[in-house]
């Protein structure tokens, strides 16, 4: 079973983007991965609005990554400045990087 980070958008409509980052991770499950996002388990004790805790759960969030075999990126909502810092430190590492979409042109 592989480990499998994903990046998906979290900042800027939040409610929306909690939704589909289930979405992501169900469809990693589906595909018989073990995923993690850390975007969805730090602002359950992190303030996302407070930079420093913010910087806190990137930080730890990377640290994860880079146990990953694989960092999945969905892309159906573009690629945010957080997807892109997940994006930048999986290259330095050289892993691999699958980018995906799960939505056929819908909103959810």
């Amino acid at each position: 079973m592989l480990k499998v980070v994903i990046e998906s958008p979290f900042a800027g409509d939040v409610v929306r983007n909690v939704k589909y980052a289930r979405l992501c991770l169900a469809d990693s499950l589906k595909r018989g991965e073990a995923p993690f996002l850390s975007h969805l388990l730090y602002p359950l004790v992190l303030d996302d609005n407070d930079p420093k805790q913010r910087k806190q759960g990137i930080e730890a969030g990377l640290e994860w990554g880079r146990k990953a075999d694989l960092r999945a990126v969905y892309i159906d909502y573009g690629i945010t400045k957080g997807m892109k810092m997940g994006i930048k430190d999986a290259k330095k590492i050289r892993q691999p990087i699958e980018y995906r979409r799960i939505l056929n042109n819908e909103e959810i």
